[in-house]
């Protein structure tokens, strides 16, 4: 028995913009701007996401309206597919080809993507702050740890409230940061940049003897790098799990110490890292 489409609601929270339309990258051959899987909500005069701008994104948008005003009226809310080359009859030069799915949306929000990776950030200082800042539009965990809960912007202890902070950041102001180390999921990233060398020096150990370790940057000077790798050479760590240590961190070549200029240089090498684990994964 075929199911009768749901009415459209007009009213439902959103009057202005509800229903959204769904608009996917279902398929993609060659060059595109975006990856498969992307998507955008359209609504009455507003967006949310991106399939990657440019014409095809205008005409996506343009013909999304059209559904939504045809399905508004009372036509059956079926999905509906196009396919597009991106050469010159759209005005791009990606040369790909691409499917879009156009559907009702079922929520106001964008879908949740998969994770890149789950950090475990060790410092809540300038440039720990800096660099959650510029990680949260990212689809990424952290577990951001410090002893000092002082140091925290207070509005980070409830993310859900607001908006500001992501659901998928996790406060942890906790007496034995080292402690956290066992509770992170195989493969995960590490980042220590506390207010303390001692500190720095005994979660770097604790987070070395661990063997499923994803990836390890140490904020510091390339002396710091060679005075921890000889103590912790003394205390018996394996040189196999030495040379997992990234320290300094960062970008090369990009000028600057200030704490948003790290924090930058730091999120685009967590980026290329997660790059090339989802390639070898693949």
């Amino acid at each position: 028995m075929k199911r009768e489409p749901a009415p459209l609601n007009l009213l439902d929270g959103e009057p202005a913009q509800t229903p959204w339309v769904c608009v996917t990258l279902s398929r993609v051959r060659g060059s595109a701007p975006r990856e498969q899987g992307a998507c955008m909500l359209v609504g009455t005069t507003q967006t949310r996401g991106s399939i990657g701008g440019g014409h095809l994104e205008y005409k996506a948008i343009a013909t999304a309206r059209q559904l939504r005003a045809r399905w508004a009226a009372g036509a059956a809310a079926e999905p509906h597919l196009e396919s597009h080359a991106l050469g010159p009859a759209l005005g791009q030069c990606c040369g790909g080809h691409v499917e879009l799915r156009y559907e009702l949306a079922t929520s106001s929000a964008l879908p949740v993507p998969v994770p890149l990776f789950h950090l475990q950030l060790f410092g809540a200082g300038h440039v720990g702050r800096a660099l959650v800042r510029a990680l949260r539009p990212l689809p990424c965990h952290i577990d951001w740890i410090d002893e000092r809960e002082q140091e925290f912007p207070l509005d980070a202890f409830a993310p859900e409230v607001g908006g500001e902070w992501p659901s998928t950041l996790r406060v942890l102001a906790v007496d034995a940061p080292e402690a956290e180390i066992a509770t992170a999921p195989p493969g995960a990233f590490y980042l220590v940049m506390t207010h303390s060398h001692d500190l720095d020096f005994h979660l770097g150990e604790t987070i070395l003897r661990r063997a499923d370790i994803g990836w390890f940057g140490l904020i510091g000077s390339a002396t710091k790098r060679a005075r921890f790798l000889r103590r912790w050479r003394e205390r018996g760590v394996s040189e196999s799990a030495l040379e997992r240590l990234v320290c300094p961190v960062g970008i090369p070549g990009i000028p600057g110490k200030a704490p948003e200029v790290i924090a930058a240089s730091v999120a685009a090498q967590l980026l290329q890292v997660a790059g090339q684990v989802g390639k070898q994964a693949g």
